[in-house]
Formats: structure tokens, C-alpha cells, sequence
């Protein structure tokens, strides 16, 4: 799930009132006032557009500046940056955005790093978390404001584990073996996405691959991922499914569903799933056996993993997305500057209590060396029917574990420059049809990573 949207966990909300086609662009979105300015959020779930726009309007009591909110769903972020470009109608400043996004704004010359500089070095470059400003730059330019981040962990039944001690699931072979172990006729040892056309199952591959040092390119722009890196990679989630999972494509409901039912003793998913697992939401409530008579049962038993390594890693390694601000191009600079600013200090507890489970700060503290924005997250109630800090339902380690997280990130082909090829992978899935081919029988892992190369090469062709 790329930025806090729940396509890893509830599909983006279309916010009707908000269509694109009643907005304008930057110079367009106050009516002639030379301080009015637009945003647009990818954050369009109802209840999000409503709390930003709580914290617009406590922008606009402060400072007079007049905000014009727009919701664009994820899915159409591409298509509608580019008419609106074309038109001459961008916005202002863009949000909730994945570090794909990011790049092809960069790649276009659509975002004023000048102004995005200037944010960050306000409010102090050494309150962010270095990794999460590592992955939005491109040499000396500052390409967004980093925001927040979510993970993508290895659940796995912690009680199970120790019964039959085993370690935590750090490894391919520690995986293999606790997969092997524990899988039974009533549980599968490890559930995880194999759905073409699904981005969750290139998240979840990607989290796989990265551990054992395969990339999707390299940093000459060579597609790399039938390299024997990215060959073992597949070969590696082949066995898992093949063997130690349940039968049938898998996707980001199914593996979810098991994993709650008691079903699998390891699951791929999100940091978004933490609320659900602890019984917060009552449309993906756990249902195991145990659960019944305590909700918190699989909250109370789940371990988790963030980094993994494989055999072929030079070092462990995790799937993570850092979520952006960007000033764009065609930017009000001053007042589109003072609006980040502020999201980033004086609104970004509020930002940051839409789904504390998913959004992590990106900025640790208010001053260098400060910890206070980590400290308040950690506080933050999650859930939607029920509520409460992560820390009312998970021990210290799980929430110590989620605060390294970001230092660990890695990203196919964005630290590479190569961040329109990803956009655009993510338009045509190919590595997901090369998981699902290898994990249903329909080839070999070294067929699956050459299917993916050559549908890789041709996309990149497409982009020169």
C-alpha cells in the first residue's frame, strides 16, 4: 500500500464532493487572492479529508491564508498530474504522496526543491529521520518534505514459536524451517500475496527480494532482476507457497482473513493491520478460536520482524514507504512554504492521528536530538470502532521494532534514480504476473525472474 491509503486494508473512498474537474490549480484555486492556495491529498478517505481539513482550518485562523482542499485518489495520481500540468493548473502543494510519486514530479520538473529546501531547513534537518531524508533527495536536491512512513513486517504467532523453539523469523532459513515446522493440516505455516495485477504482492515480493540483495535495477538503469539474487528470491517464495501455504491466489483480504482466523502461523502485511489486529475495527475483527473470548488474543501473541535476511544480502532489509509534502513548480511559494511548515510542527500531531498504525513520524522531534513527535505517536489512539495506544496492546519490542523501521528502508530502483520506472511498473504489474506464475506451478523461478526482466525492459523502453 503506497502512502496511508488502505488498499492494504480498505480501498481509497472516492470523495465526490472534492472531483478534480471543480478544482483549479495553484494559480487558479483563490479566486485571485495572491496568498490563496490549493492542496491536493491522497488521503481520501472520508474521515481523513475531514480531519485535514481540520487542521486547514486552523491554519487559515492563524495565518490568513486561504486553503482549497482536493482529494485525488492514488490510482489516478498519474493521469491527473499530467492533464493538470499540461493545462497549466497544478496545484500548489501535494501530499500523501509515495516516494514513486515523488520522483516522477522530479523527473517532470514539477516540484520547486528550492522551496522544499527551504521547509526542511527551517525546522531543522536533524529532526528527520536521516534514512527518510536519504530517500527524498537526489544529489544535493531536497525532492519533498518526508512525512511520515509505514512498514512492511513478518507477523508470526509468537506463542507457537515458543512452544516448539523456534527462533524469530529473521531469515529465509529461519522462515523455511518455522514454515515447515508448524504447518499443518489446520494452519499453514506462512500466508502471503500472490495476486497478479496487485500492488500489495509487489510490496510483499519486494520486502522478500530485498532481503537477499536483489534489485530491480541497478544504478546504471540495467534491469537486474533475473540476476542470481533476484533468481533465489523467487525461488524462496515458491517454496513458501508451494509448500507451507494454503491453496488458491492469495491477496491482501485472504492473507489477512487467515492470519486473523489462527489459520497461518506467518503472515506478510503492513503496519496498517496493527489496529485490526488488536481488535479496533469491527468490519476485520480476529477471529481464532482463542479470539472469541479475547480479542486482544493474536495482539498478545504476535511477534514481529522488520528487517529480513536472505542467504545472497550483503545486510538485513525491509520494504518501506516514506509518505511526502511537495511544493510544486508552478507554486505561490511563501504561503505554499508556511503551509508545509506547518503541517510538519503545529499540525503534525493531528496528521499524524489519522492512523498512527501507518504513519510513523517521519520528523522524530521538534528540536535536534528531540524525540517529542515519536514519544506523542507512540500515545496516538488507533482504531476506528475502539480505541487506544498501540502500547495498551503491544510490548515494548513490537513498538521499538516499528521506531528502527525506517533506518532500514530500501527501495527498488528510487536510490538508483530510477523512480519514473517504478511508477510505471506499478502501472503494468509485472513482477506480480511473475509471482503468481511462479508460486501457481506455471514456471521456474528462473523462468518467473526473466518473464519480469523482459516485461521490465520493455516498460523502460517505453519511457525514452
Amino acid at each position: 500500500m503506497s502512502t496511508v491509503t488502505r488498499r492494504i486494508g480498505v480501498t481509497l473512498g472516492l470523495v465526490s464532493a472534492m472531483l478534480l474537474s471543480a478544482c483549479g490549480g495553484g494559480g487558479q484555486g483563490g479566486g485571485g487572492d495572491p496568498q490563496a492556495i490549493t492542496v491536493w491529498t491522497a488521503d481520501t478517505l472520508p474521515d481523513r479529508v475531514a480531519a485535514t481539513q481540520a487542521i486547514i482550518n486552523r491554519f487559515t485562523q492563524q495565518t490568513g491564508i486561504q486553503v482549497k482542499l482536493v482529494g485525488v485518489e492514488e490510482d489516478q495520481f498519474n493521469q491527473v498530474l499530467t492533464s493538470s500540468a499540461a493545462s497549466g493548473a497544478l496545484p500548489d502543494v501535494i501530499g500523501s504522496i509515495p516516494l514513486s510519486s515523488v520522483r516522477t514530479l522530479a523527473t517532470n520538473q514539477l516540484v520547486n526543491t528550492d522551496a522544499t529546501k527551504a521547509v526542511i531547513d527551517a525546522l531543522g534537518p536533524a529532526t528527520w529521520n536521516s534514512r527518510a531524508l536519504e530517500l527524498t533527495r537526489d544529489g544535493d536536491r531536497q525532492l519533498a518534505v518526508p512525512s511520515e512512513a509505514w512498514s512492511q513486517l513478518l507477523y508470526y504467532r509468537r506463542d507457537l514459536f515458543q512452544a516448539a523453539g523456534l527462533p524469530a523469523p529473521t531469515t529465509y532459513d529461519a522462515i523455511l524451517n518455522a514454515a515447515r515446522r508448524l504447518d499443518t493440516p489446520e494452519r499453514a505455516g506462512f500466508v502471503g500475496a500472490t495476486a497478479p495485477g496487485d500492488a500489495f504482492t509487489q510490496q510483499t515480493f519486494e520486502h522478500i527480494a530485498l532481503a537477499n540483495g536483489c534489485q530491480m535495477v541497478d544504478n546504471a538503469g540495467t534491469i537486474t532482476i533475473d540476476s542470481p539474487q533476484c533468481v533465489a528470491a523467487f525461488d524462496f517464495y515458491r517454496d513458501l507457497i508451494s509448500n507451507y501455504s494454503v491453496p488458491g491466489t492469495q491477496d491482501v483480504d485472504t492473507v489477512r482473513a487467515s492470519y486473523f482466523a489462527g489459520q497461518s502461523a506467518m503472515a506478510i502485511w503492513s503496519t496498517f493491520l496493527l489496529d485490526e489486529l488488536a481488535g479496533l475495527r469491527n468490519d476485520a475483527m480476529p477471529s481464532c478460536p482463542e479470539c472469541a473470548a479475547d480479542r486482544t488474543f493474536l495482539a498478545k501473541n504476535t511477534g514481529i520482524v522488520t528487517a529480513l535476511a536472505g542467504p545472497q544480502g550483503t545486510a538485513p532489509a525491509q520494504f518501506g514507504e516514506v509518505v511526502s509534502w511537495a511544493i510544486t513548480s508552478d507554486a505561490k511559494t511563501e504561503p505554499a512554504q508556511r503551509f508545509v511548515q506547518f503541517m510538519l510542527s503545529d499540525g503534525y500531531t493531528d496528521w499524524l492521528a489519522f492512523a498512527p498504525e501507518g504513519k510513523y513520524p517521519a520528523r522524530t522531534g521538534s528540536a535536534p536530538g528531540a524525540t517529542d513527535f515519536v514519544d506523542t505517536w507512540e500515545k496516538l489512539p488507533v482504531g476506528v470502532d475502539t480505541e487506544g495506544p498501540l502500547a495498551q496492546f503491544y510490548p515494548q519490542d513490537v513498538l521499538d521494532a516499528l521506531q528502527t523501521g525506517p533506518e532500514a528502508f530500501s527501495r527498488w530502483g528510487i536510490t538508483q534514480g530510477q523512480g519514473d520506472l517504478v511508477g510505471a511498473s506499478l502501472g503494468e504489474l509485472p513482477v506480480p504476473a511473475a509471482v503468481a506464475a511462479v508460486t501457481s506451478g506455471g514456471t521456474d523461478a528462473q523462468g518467473a525472474a526473466q518473464q519480469a526482466a523482459a516485461s521490465l525492459r520493455n516498460i523502460q523502453s517505453s519511457l525514452r
